[in-house]
């Protein structure tokens, strides 16, 4: 069904637009490539995912700092696949891997077709949880930048979604309603009720096919957009 009041459309970028975990892994394999052959990028890929959504989910409440956020990511992932390495090295690793993140821009099918298709009667804009120039630099290399009225980060607003202070300084950015406005993002807590708590109506990019209640609308594929805006 079609929602007929919205102006302002507002999008999570990883794992929503930017595929964090296609960039993440070929990040990984060539740092290891050069660095730490032996380690196998499959085995390490598979512990690491759930180990930094689970990071990422106490940085977000903030219960660890950034710093904490990019050194346990990688400590209880090597020591989940039992391999040693001092912290010298995960410091060199962690460096390299912001440095090189951002040269991946694979982003999820259909984002360039959705973003057109809704730039032609909506302002559209971005707010993100990410590092600011980590995310600066991956809206620019995979040529997002321009689709973009504003682009509001954790950094810029002093606290990360789901907290309604993010929501507010972005609405006041864009110089939007929140009764005409929308978020789409894949965190069902961070993106979805964190804007619902707002005020703010809400889709859940829900690529994964997660069990979710009928009165969360949702998406599996970008360009199902289409159906609400």
């Amino acid at each position: 069904m079609k929602i007929t009041n919205i102006t302002d459309v507002f999008f999570d970028l990883d794992h929503t637009l930017w595929d964090f975990d296609k960039n993440s892994e070929m990040t990984f394999a060539r740092i290891f490539q050069n660095n730490h052959p032996e380690i196998e990028i499959e085995t390490f890929i598979e512990k690491y995912v759930p180990i930094n959504q689970a990071c990422w989910k106490l940085y977000q409440y903030d219960k660890i700092s950034h710093e904490e956020l990019r050194y346990n990511r990688l400590k209880d992932s090597f020591d989940a696949i039992n391999y040693a390495v001092s912290d010298e090295q995960i410091d060199s690793i962690s460096n390299e891997y912001i440095h090189l993140l951002p040269d991946n821009n694979h982003l999820f099918d259909g984002t360039f077709e959705i973003l057109d298709y809704l730039n032609k009667n909506y302002k559209l804009h971005i707010i993100t949880n990410g590092f600011a120039d980590v995310q600066k630099r991956k809206i620019e290399n995979s040529k997002l930048h321009d689709y973009f009225q504003t682009i509001t980060n954790s950094e810029m607003a002093g606290v990360k979604k789901p907290n309604p202070i993010i929501f507010e300084y972005a609405l006041d950015l864009a110089k939007a309603k929140k009764e005409n406005s929308i978020m789409i993002g894949d965190s069902l807590d961070a993106d979805v009720q964190g804007a619902l708590d707002m005020g703010l109506d809400a889709i859940y990019f829900n690529e994964n096919k997660t069990q979710v209640g009928n009165n969360i609308k949702q998406i599996n594929h970008l360009l199902e957009l289409k159906n609400y805006l």
